[in-house]
């Protein structure tokens, strides 16, 4: 991995809403420990913390350099820095790109922001605390408990890793920084293309109306540009344009040709002078379901996804360098695949940037597991109301990136149907229905693999690591008859509602245990150090027997939408990757492209 510079992930980590002036946070931080949360009675606040941390990596990380990996119920940081004077005459927001897992901060000793989430962002408005010119103390306390509903992804409920749960996350993840903004002033817009109309519909939310302030948006591309619409913004609170493409400007955005029209929007007073100006970008796609097909611009493209659960062995849920985020997306190119299921958990907003550049293809998710409370069966998911705030907030910052192509709320929750309403039920319908409320435009799966609760969702899935390619095919064949194969409790009984003919994709399989130097593997059954499904293979030519094998039954399905190969890289002793925990090859890379190639069957069928 390449080291971190001296003000670690220096980019500007909201690469889809920019602006110009910004003070990125990252670096050396004041640091504590708090195992009893009694941080505030001892007098963290005010008093001195006895370590340094540098952020954004997370303390249990070696980057952090911390790398404390055992339970922590509660970390504090503090930070003071002097706010640039020439902001003079705007106020300042503190932003936090993520914090595990509820977040405090006070500024000068008066608390600015709470937060609950470990995946999403939040923003303290500093205005009446501090200002520009002025020295500051940022204080953040972080709770991380162990027990209870939480939404944790991958992060381990036991003090050593273990099967396919990894080191956790606590504190800050993400980056921290500071900008300077108008009093009124523009927020995230929803960039929203429309393909059939050639034009981008924008909403622009404001933080407030002013007489004779009007709104501008203009689109451009390399020849310069295309498109401005100007419209009032003293009488809406989120002001609507349309911005048309002429058909001699047109150029879909997809993965054959991932192209990005540029945005500039703008907030104007009275006197035409700019009170306001963001840089944004937007590609111009459709997504759309034609019976069993899933189509992209109107044209079946197969989703041959790959399993990508965003950790690193140097930085845990935190990328070491922005590009190793890139990094990420072009080995699953050269491995023949044109998607992720980003699994478990949200990535950063500068991984979807890279997305929609290199026309990569991803499901937004969010990191569920956590809420297995309940024991094995009954009402065994608890969910609890913080999932659905928690997943809008991650949905609303995410809404504008055309790489993403459908949402995913919930993964393999579990739990046999009653003849009663559960909780489970409850939360996963108020997620699925929150979010076709915010998002019209994508189709929505109410939770992946199992299970599935909400009748109507707009994609149904199944999850199989059947490691036999004859065995698989026969267990996954019966979609044409609308019988496909379906999740069940060990004992039969249903987890999930009858499909009722969505569109459908196998979207976990393969996850074949392949790692040829560990130790664990000439001994073959120490599940410790190398772990995957079903049974190794013998050797790296019975992998790519395998691999073929799988894929190709999903491949020649001409029922079947796609799939997702489990898993880009290892993680921990989930040895199950195509890469290395580190990135470095462990196979015939071109062998594993090679097998996925050929047209699907939905590809050459007429849909």
């Amino acid at each position: 991995m390449t080291a971190p510079t001296a003000v670690p992930r220096p980019e500007y980590p909201r690469p889809q809403f920019v602006r110009e002036d910004w003070l990125n946070l990252n670096g050396t931080w004041q640091f504590a420990f708090d195992p009893g949360d009694s941080g505030l009675e001892r007098g963290l606040l005010t008093g001195g913390l006895d370590r340094e941390i540098t952020v954004p990596f997370p303390p249990e990380s070696v980057l952090s350099g911390i790398g404390e990996t055992d339970f922590l119920e509660a970390v504090w940081y503090r930070r003071t820095l002097t706010l640039p004077a020439e902001w003079a005459g705007r106020r300042v927001l503190l932003h936090f790109g993520a914090v595990d897992y509820d977040a405090t901060v006070w500024v000068n000793g008066t608390e600015v922001a709470r937060h609950r989430g470990g995946f999403t962002p939040f923003t303290a408005d500093l205005h009446q605390v501090a200002g520009p010119g002025e020295e500051i103390t940022v204080t953040v306390r972080a709770r991380d408990p162990k027990s209870g509903p939480q939404a944790r992804g991958k992060q381990a409920l036991r003090y050593a890793n273990h099967d396919c749960h990894y080191t956790r996350v606590t504190g800050i993840w993400q980056t921290v920084w500071a900008e300077p903004v108008p009093h009124v002033r523009l927020h995230r817009p929803r960039i929203t293309p429309d393909l059939a109309g050639s034009a981008f519909h924008l909403e622009l939310p404001l933080s407030g109306n002013a007489p004779g302030h009007r709104v501008l948006a203009r689109l451009s591309d390399a020849d310069g540009e295309i498109a401005a619409a100007e419209v009032r913004a003293d009488l809406d609170l989120a002001p609507r344009l349309r911005l048309p493409v002429p058909q001699e400007r047109r150029r879909v955005w997809s993965p054959a040709d991932p192209h990005l029209y540029d945005l500039r929007l703008e907030l104007l007073d009275g006197d035409g002078q700019v009170v306001d100006s963001v840089g944004s970008y937007a590609g111009l796609r459709s997504v759309a379901i034609r019976g069993k097909a899933v189509l992209l611009n109107g044209e079946p493209v197969f989703q041959r996804l790959v399993l990508d659960q965003g950790w690193y062995p140097d930085g845990l849920m935190t990328a070491p360098t922005d590009a190793a985020l890139v990094r990420d997306i072009e080995l699953a190119l050269d491995a023949g695949f044109n998607g992720a299921r980003l699994h478990q958990k949200v990535f950063e907003e500068r991984f979807l940037h890279h997305a929609d550049r290199l026309g990569y293809l991803v499901w937004g998710e969010f990191g569920d597991w956590g809420c297995a409370v309940g024991g094995e069966t009954g009402d065994n998911q608890q969910p609890d109301a913080s999932y659905t705030g928690q997943w809008l907030e991650a949905v609303e910052r995410d809404y504008s990136h055309p790489s993403i192509i459908g949402w995913c709320p919930l993964n393999e929750t579990y739990q046999r149907l009653h003849d009663r309403t559960t909780q489970l039920d409850a939360v996963t319908r108020a997620m699925f229905l929150a979010t076709k409320a915010l998002d019209t435009t994508r189709p929505v799966i109410d939770a992946s693999g199992y299970a599935h609760r909400v009748a109507e969702t707009d994609i149904y899935d199944s999850h199989s690591y059947e490691q036999d390619p004859v065995a698989f095919a026969a267990q996954v064949a019966g979609l044409d008859r609308d019988r496909p194969y379906v999740n069940a409790a060990p004992d039969g009984r249903p987890w999930s509602v009858p499909y009722r003919g969505q569109p459908y994709f196998v979207s976990e399989f393969g996850g074949i245990w392949w790692h040829p130097e560990t130790a664990a593997q000439a001994r073959g059954d120490d599940r410790e150090e190398s772990w995957g499904y079903g049974e190794r293979p013998r050797d790296e030519e019975e992998f790519h027997a395998r691999f073929a094998g799988l894929t190709g039954t999903l491949l020649d399905d001409p029922d079947m939408f796609g799939y997702c190969y489990t898993q880009l890289t290892d993680v921990f002793q989930e040895q199950n990757g195509i890469y290395r925990f580190d990135r470095s090859h462990k196979l015939d890379v071109a062998r594993v492209r090679a097998a996925q190639q050929r047209p699907a069957a939905i590809e050459r069928r007429e849909v």
